[in-house]
């Protein structure tokens, strides 16, 4: 139930109250280190997906924000980053580097079918011409298609949909406020269908839990037959914060696996490349047998009207 109150708005999602906060920012845009990009952009601070193995609970620990189930319970909403990022597009400095959208909250999250914060950044994105990526495990993304499809004609852009698993089992344990893993592929095909490239990110791999060969493969079969442009994987990173809240999770739904994880991740976040890369060279291999490719015969489909758009799954 939506309460009327001055910059706090409060409602129900998947049977959790969430608070959202409505104030403005500073900055749009962040200065990245150590990720294959230099740029990121969220609109919103909090997910309301709540993901068991989300990194981002690592950066809330850092910032003594909660980093366990209270997390996504409060998201902030930035009301004014498009504004923002347009003043800084605007400025002379600007290199028109490309920019990550939803490394550190999930730009699709229920709360943009309200305040459509990420429009507004890709509509700017779009006029600057400036080149893009966003990573999203949301559905809604097939309602911007219009301006995704701007967006491409003037610069490159790129979505990556995050689908780890098909697994029904492990996406109901670990993503409980995501929409189901084949909603995510059949927005994707509704995305290349009208031109925009998109992919698959299968992140992240939980060892012993969805790295089995043919779960692996299902996910791949599924990105194919969707028409994704590209599949990458990545394995599950443990930061504290993260770990914390992860191996509790574990130890509740694979208590058997708690001592797998105990000796893979004992002293470190990250796998030993021994434990990583057979599970990578794999999925490199799966994309090869499936062929896994971009298969979009114009660069550009004729524009769709916002209005023909329909969140059917």
């Amino acid at each position: 139930m939506l309460l009327d109150a001055a910059n706090i708005r409060s409602l129900d999602f998947a049977g959790m109250a969430v608070t959202y906060s409505e104030k403005p920012c500073r900055t749009a845009l962040n200065r990245v280190s150590g990720m294959p990009f230099d740029w990121s952009l969220n609109p919103y601070v909090g997910c309301a997906h709540r993901c068991t193995f989300c990194y981002v609970r690592a950066f809330e620990r850092r910032a003594d924000r909660p980093s366990d189930d209270r997390y996504g319970r409060t998201i902030r909403v930035k009301t004014n980053v498009a504004e923002v990022l347009r003043r800084e597009l605007a400025r002379p400095s600007w290199q028109r580097d490309s920019v990550a959208i939803g490394a550190a909250t999930d730009p699709y999250q229920p709360a943009e079918g309200r305040y459509r914060l990420t429009r507004s950044c890709l509509e700017v994105l779009a006029e600057a011409r400036n080149p893009f990526s966003l990573i999203t495990r949301g559905p809604m993304v097939v309602r911007d298609i219009d301006v995704l499809q701007e967006a491409s004609r003037r610069a490159d852009v790129g979505v990556v949909f995050s689908v780890p698993t098909l697994d029904d089992d492990v996406w109901r344990k670990t993503e409980p406020g995501t929409a189901h893993p084949r909603q995510r592929l059949r927005a994707l095909r509704r995305l290349v269908e009208a031109g925009i490239k998109a992919g698959v990110g299968m992140a992240p791999i939980l060892p012993g839990v969805s790295d089995r060969p043919e779960q692996l493969a299902a996910v791949v079969r599924a990105a194919r037959e969707s028409g994704a442009t590209h599949v990458w994987a990545n394995l599950l990173y443990l930061r504290p914060g993260t770990r914390e809240h992860f191996l509790e999770h574990l130890a509740r739904d694979w208590p058997e696996q708690i001592e797998q994880y105990e000796r893979l991740y004992a002293g470190r976040a990250y796998l030993k490349r021994a434990e990583s890369q057979p599970v990578r060279e794999h999925v490199s291999e799966l994309r090869r047998r499936f062929d896994v490719r971009d298969r979009r015969k114009l660069r550009f489909f004729p524009p769709v009207e916002p209005k023909q758009l329909t969140l059917t799954f």
